[in-house]
């Protein structure tokens, strides 16, 4: 039987940023408060993204909180680029640390949220038929968590097994001995196809498009290395807030022209050797000037050839329809020497699509590959995929589904018009996705929790964006996009890889320096672009 709960705040999500806005608007608001949670423990991403390989493409230095420093002082990390286990193990000692479990229902999805217009709230549905009753509802549903498959005929009857690297099991996944077929080649299979080598009898990796992927050169720390680098810690928090990217890149050229090649190749050769996203900023203009990027470009498929011992498979992972950095860049580990070994095959289903399950293995291009276990590695519905499996009604029934229905619309990728008293934490419109989302998410919730501080005090009953700051906003986003080469690629950052999207850039370009200065500003001005009742 159904019951209608009262709250202050719900939070949708446990992940990072759920769990930040729980203690803050909790903690330090006062506010009553609650978070849902679809899994069983806390993580949000690195909950259930548990394949082998499943690792974090930001340092570990800068892939966590600064607005704790007992929680600074108290946290090692192990490796330079953190493994799946002790991302969650450190989410799980960010909740015990700050009693969030308490306030946490796990297991608990949010089916659909309305807002009633006459008393100003959110009613909450979740899927165990709890009815919730709420004045805020911030959404910490992560940028990457709605995952998808493709539908392929004959599934029902293939006799192995079917997995999706976002809904790994918990208990691990026996591939010793047995035949794996890996569909996908973005960041996960990127990540998992080493993995599964090591242990396969044999390994088809099925690539539609071959991606930029750079080494990440992880380690574990050497004894004392990361205390030492934690001792820094105000000096690289100040860095990583002044940067693009939240994290600090080494000092760049301009520009790729000017130089000559010995010089262009001397500052590729020492980002390449330290391995990592630092590669991207090897020239500054690399995303909007074509001669600094095709320079880029072509230095990861010379890079390419030199690994892979096979001529044609080293042409076949060769990026050659998209600019660098216009898809989500990878970082690697043994990924192309993988296809060096005997029991590993790729094959491309550009020329040779999947065609569907048989009993014993899957079809491409009329050849079938057989197979014990099928791992999707399929990616996302990005960005927009979390909110609009949710039934989410804002003023006048009005659907988010409907309201979005040729792209995003938000003001600062925080809140979107119609939808009074709706935050987003690093939502369409923001920069999350485009470098170390720590940074965003500890921003967002900060910047958020404020203004709702700003509002109990002022005695507003709700808000939302104007309409015409949503629209300027929303331009503002698309125009950034526009001067760079990001349009250029088929990416999940455009929609392209979920059917019938609307193709448009969903996060903002500009850099997290940016977005922070110009939140900054729009708080300090009293909060324009909103509309108060």
């Amino acid at each position: 039987m159904s019951h209608t709960s009262r709250l202050d705040a719900v939070v949708v999500g446990a992940g990072f940023a759920g769990m930040y806005a729980l203690h803050r608007l909790r903690d330090r608001l006062g506010l009553h408060v609650r978070a849902l949670e679809a899994g069983r423990g806390v993580g949000g991403t690195w909950y259930w993204n548990r394949y082998p390989g499943a690792r974090c493409d930001s340092e570990s230095l800068y892939y966590s909180y600064s607005f704790d420093e007992d929680l600074q002082s108290d946290w090692t990390w192990s490796e330079r680029y953190a493994g799946q286990p002790e991302i969650l193990a450190y989410a799980e000692h960010v909740a015990e640390r700050f009693d969030l479990y308490r306030d946490i229902i796990f297991g608990t999805r949010v089916e659909s949220a309305a807002f009633d217009g006459d008393s100003g709230t959110w009613q909450v549905c979740t899927d165990d038929g709890e009815r919730i009753e709420t004045r805020y509802l911030v959404t910490a549903v992560g940028c990457l968590s709605a995952p998808q498959s493709p539908n392929l005929s004959g599934a029902q009857d293939f006799t192995g097994r079917i997995l999706h690297t976002s809904r790994w099991p918990e208990e691990g996944v026996d591939l010793d001995g047995k035949r794996v077929v890996v569909v996908g080649t973005g960041s996960t299979g990127i990540q998992l196809t080493p993995e599964v080598a090591q242990r396969a009898a044999h390994t088809t990796v099925l690539q539609r498009t071959a991606n930029f992927a750079i080494p990440s050169r992880n380690r574990p720390y050497a004894e004392g290395e990361f205390e030492a680098l934690r001792a820094e810690y105000p000096r690289h928090r100040k860095e990583a807030l002044a940067s693009v990217g939240g994290f600090p890149l080494p000092a760049a050229p301009e520009s790729a022209e000017g130089l000559d090649e010995q010089q262009r190749r001397a500052e590729m050769d020492q980002r390449w050797r330290d391995g990592g996203l630092v590669f991207l900023g090897a020239f500054a203009d690399a995303l909007f000037n074509r001669t600094s990027n095709e320079a880029m470009s072509e230095y990861v498929r010379e890079r390419i050839r030199e690994t892979v011992q096979d001529p044609a498979t080293a042409e076949l992972l060769c990026p050659d329809d998209h600019p660098i950095g216009s898809k989500r860049i990878c970082v690697e580990s043994g990924y192309h020497a993988a296809f060096n070994r005997d029991d590993v095959s790729l094959v491309s289903v550009r020329e040779n699509p999947v065609e569907g399950f048989t009993r014993s293995g899957i079809v491409a291009g009329g050849t079938e590959y057989p197979a014990d276990v099928v791992v999707m590695a399929t990616g996302f519905d990005a960005m927009t995929g979390p909110y609009l499996r949710m039934d989410l009604r804002g003023r006048g029934g009005v659907r988010l589904a409907d309201r979005w229905e040729q792209g995003p619309r938000t003001y600062l990728g925080v809140a979107t018009a119609g939808f009074p008293n709706l935050f987003m934490l690093t939502g369409p419109g923001s920069p999350s996705v485009l470098g170390n989302v720590m940074v965003s998410i500890e921003q967002h919730v900060e910047w958020v929790s404020d203004y709702i501080a700003h509002l109990e005090a002022e005695g507003v009953r709700t808000t939302e964006p104007e309409a015409s700051a949503e629209q300027e906003w929303t331009d503002h986003v698309a125009e950034v996009a526009s001067f760079t080469f990001y349009p250029e690629g088929s990416s999940w950052y455009m929609g392209d890889n979920t059917p019938g999207k609307p193709r448009t850039f969903m996060p903002y370009a500009a850099g997290m320096d940016v977005y922070r200065q110009r939140c900054a500003e729009i708080a300090e001005q009293g909060y324009p672009g909103f509309a108060h009742a």
